[in-house]
């Protein structure tokens, strides 16, 4: 079974600052994503949703619900936020990392999410449902910052 790969990107006009704090707020994920509801399910090492957190992720797709256990594993400040999939589909190994790049007009983000399917054959699959999420995550990430970043340049 190939291993699968999945490459997005979008571009913001927000700083890589803003961006960031949105990966790592979970509680504002539902309110840009196609993810429903979230729960803070253990602490990181420094406290809330810091290195080693687990969070949950609520999601109706098609009349299911799928919940999903996530846990962060690697943070560095406005560059990189990256978390494994510990449950919720018939993936192994998913692990998905998400870069920022600083631009002169803003932020590119570039997610890359990797795994590969339990289930001999399912592997596209789950690919192509995987992608659609992580596409309205992405697209409605960019839109959340640059929200966020003319909000804040509107109150200075």
């Amino acid at each position: 079974m190939p291993t699968q790969h999945i490459h997005l990107a979008a571009d913001t006009t927000a700083e890589p600052s803003v961006v960031y704090a949105l990966l790592r707020d979970g509680t504002s994920w539902p309110t840009f994503s196609p993810l429903g509801s979230f729960e803070l399910a253990e602490a990181g090492v420094d406290g809330a949703e810091g290195l080693g957190a687990v969070r949950i992720f609520r999601t109706r797709i098609g009349g299911r619900t799928y919940t999903s256990r996530e846990k962060i594993v690697e943070l560095v400040e406005d560059r990189r936020f990256s978390y494994v999939l510990l449950t919720g589909l018939a993936v192994r190994g998913y692990r998905a990392d998400i870069s920022l790049e600083p631009t002169g007009a803003g932020t590119h983000i570039r997610w890359h999410s990797t795994f590969d399917a339990k289930i001999p054959g399912t592997g596209w699959l789950y690919r192509r449902m995987i992608t659609k999420t992580i596409a309205g995550i992405v697209t409605g990430l960019a839109s959340a910052a640059t929200t966020r970043a003319n909000a804040a340049d509107r109150r200075r």
